[in-house]
């Protein structure tokens, strides 16, 4: 969920992988705390073994209790072949059940990966696949914490699942860390399907796990945060960006229901949702988890702390995003006296870069460029920072109305970012989308078309990027319509509209700006079935998602209006008409013109139905229309801030 303009959140990183510091602690100690090898299957020879949960420890407890061994009575013979053969017996399997315990030892004793790894080779020789289960769990979360052969992790993990994966045992706490243990692996490979599929296992496992009370809440919540975590994580890279916000609320409520009300990781965790909340443009909601997490770390680390300076960073970010500029001013130089304390170059200079885009909102674009002008000379030349300067010096000018400036400034920064393709391509896209928006202003589509169909080939390749995707598709088609290429337009609609669905939900407004292009572009092709199909789902939409008293809901009602009248079907176009003139008087005099227009139309609409037979109207009448384009910015704005289920829609 990116644009207000596109750059607002570019420094916020939403697609990175989520923190996994919740778990350093608690997750691991489960690690540590998993019965040994032996625990599941070793044979009852010289040792009894119990496998139990504890509700007061954390983890998974192994009890081994000596049974009697086997005793000779000084009366006994020990001089018969049967009592030597006997005891040469016990001696034998006394010895290997020695050296199992001490390869087993010298595997828990493993501190790095590496010796993990040698110790476990050592034990494959003595033990089985089956018996190895456990032993290929702890490998396989000791590889995957340190992230560096995701195979590796996955084959490991593998081997668990076919060892604790059995019909006599279908629900266990080591299986719930297995399955999340292959979501974690699959993540990292890309196989974000497959990740899906082994951690909603896991979930519905944990649950399983808590309504029968086998464990404690206390050996439950750290696997259960680790499988919420990396469920979001997944859905985010699949660009399933609401659904995530859910497994990131779950998260939350693990960590308030385990950690001090002052923790610093609290902070951390409610910056997070913050950001997650940033990253669909829902600044609304955004706005108080930033706050806490703000109030959590200047209670904890003080006012000049590192984590205040970056929560009073997303605040600022947050109110840009809500319009109130000089809030975001104010946080914005507090974030910055802190970081310049601390020695923080890097994210200092891109702060001074959000302040510089705070006074273009505010209209100060002289104040703007001159700390540009500051900026760029602590940048390299070749740097991603000296291209985001000039794309917001560029912006600067444009807003002045120096145009050929601005131009040349935007020149400048294509140069650096496409050398920046391969190795930032997230980034790059980013910055393209803002350059494209300002061609876009300075009318130079013939400009920013090509840059948007090169962007949306870079967000191909990148499937967390499905959301910008979608937003740039939605962008190529609505300035294919605006230069009277209609037919090549639908395309790029109807991807954009699906693409974006899935990401954010079917009652999004910048979906419902989509279906209304569509529903322009179907009118001009003198299709009025088909366009008064989509205004109709624009319109609801924006009803749901913006209100019915917002100017972008009145315009779907009233295209859906024009719509009517183009198959001649008056008496409905009458009474979507209607609905759009009393929508405009609520605006009062603010909306004075748009009202008589609307009163207007109105009255043909009136005078085309007058005379005509009630029971037998035209079924279809064609007429050439203009194209009726929602403002820019709307469209721009690309990401919703909430969704749910669409109904289907029938004329």
């Amino acid at each position: 969920m990116r644009r207000t303009s596109s750059s607002i959140v570019s420094h916020l990183c939403p697609n990175s992988k989520f923190s996994f510091s919740f778990l350093s602690r608690d997750f691991i100690t489960h690690l540590s705390s998993l019965p040994s090898t032996t625990a599941i299957n070793e044979p009852n020879q010289s040792y009894t073994t119990h496998l139990r949960t504890c509700a007061k420890s954390n983890g998974l407890l192994l009890s081994k209790t000596k049974t009697n061994q086997v005793q000779v009575h000084p009366s006994q013979s020990l001089n018969t072949f049967a009592g030597q053969h006997e005891s040469q017996q016990i001696s034998s399997r006394q010895r290997k059940v020695r050296e199992k315990s001490r390869l087993e030892e010298a595997f828990e004793s493993a501190k790095t990966a590496e010796d993990m790894l040698k110790a476990f080779k050592d034990m494959e020789a003595s033990f089985n696949e089956r018996e190895l289960g456990l032993a290929c769990l702890k490998l396989g979360l000791k590889l995957d914490q340190e992230g560096e052969d995701p195979e590796k992790t996955l084959a490991f993990a593998n081997r668990a699942l076919k060892a604790l994966d059995r019909e006599d045992i279908k629900v266990s706490l080591p299986l719930a860390m297995t399955l999340q243990l292959l979501g974690s692996a699959c993540y990292s490979l890309k196989r974000f399907n497959d990740s899906l599929g082994y951690l909603n296992r896991a979930n519905k496992m944990l649950g399983k796990i808590e309504e029968d009370g086998s464990c404690s809440l206390d050996d439950i919540r750290p696997i259960l945060h680790a499988v919420q975590l990396e469920l979001a994580n997944t859905k985010t890279a699949m660009g399933r960006r609401e659904e995530a916000l859910g497994n990131l609320k779950k998260c939350l409520e693990i960590k308030e229901m385990t950690l001090e009300k002052d923790s610093r990781e609290l902070g951390n965790a409610y910056r997070d949702l913050a950001e997650a909340y940033v990253a669909v443009l829902n600044f609304k909601e955004a706005l108080p988890f930033c706050l806490k997490a703000l109030e959590v770390h200047k209670a904890k680390l003080g006012h000049n702390s590192v984590e205040v300076a970056h929560d009073r960073r997303i605040l600022g970010v947050i109110y840009t995003g809500l319009e109130e500029h000089q809030k975001a001013l104010e946080q914005n130089q507090l974030s910055q006296k802190v970081l310049k304390n601390w020695g923080l170059s890097s994210d200092l200079l891109r702060a001074e870069i959000d302040a510089a885009n705070i006074q273009i909102a505010l209209e100060n674009y002289e104040e703007a460029i001159n700390i540009l002008k500051g900026v760029v000379q602590q940048t390299d030349k070749e740097s991603e920072d000296r291209a985001l300067v000039f794309v917001s010096m560029a912006k600067a000018l444009c807003s002045q109305e120096k145009f050929a400036d601005s131009k040349r400034c935007l020149e400048i920064a294509c140069e650096i970012l496409k050398k920046k393709e391969g190795s930032s391509p997230a980034e790059v896209a980013e910055a393209y989308m803002e350059v494209s928006m300002l061609y876009e202003t300075m009318n130079e589509f013939e400009i920013a078309i090509p840059l948007l169909k090169r962007t949306q080939g870079m967000l191909e390749r990148l499937p967390q990027e499905q959301h910008s995707e979608g937003s740039v598709s939605a962008r190529i088609g609505w300035l294919l319509l605006l230069t009277g290429k209609v037919k090549e337009a639908i395309p790029y609609l109807e991807s954009a509209a699906e693409t974006l669905k899935e990401c954010f939900g079917a009652k999004h407004y910048g979906v419902g700006y989509i279906y209304n292009n569509l529903g322009a572009a179907y009118l001009e092709l003198d299709r009025p079935q088909s366009a008064a199909q989509m205004f109709a789902i624009a319109k609801e939409i924006m009803e749901v998602s913006l209100g019915p008293s917002h100017v972008d809901t009145i315009e779907a009602c009233q295209n859906l209006s024009k719509a009517y009248g183009a198959m001649g079907s008056y008496l409905l176009a009458i009474k979507f008409q209607e609905q759009a003139i009393d929508a405009w008087e609520g605006h009062g005099s603010s909306a004075q013109e748009e009202l008589k227009d609307a009163c207007r139309v109105l009255e043909q609409l009136k005078k085309k139905a007058h005379g005509a037979s009630l029971n037998e109207l035209p079924r279809a009448c064609r007429c050439h229309t203009t194209v009726d384009l929602f403002l820019k910015r709307a469209l721009s704005l690309g990401f919703p801030l909430a969704g749910t289920n669409l109904a289907q829609f029938s004329i």
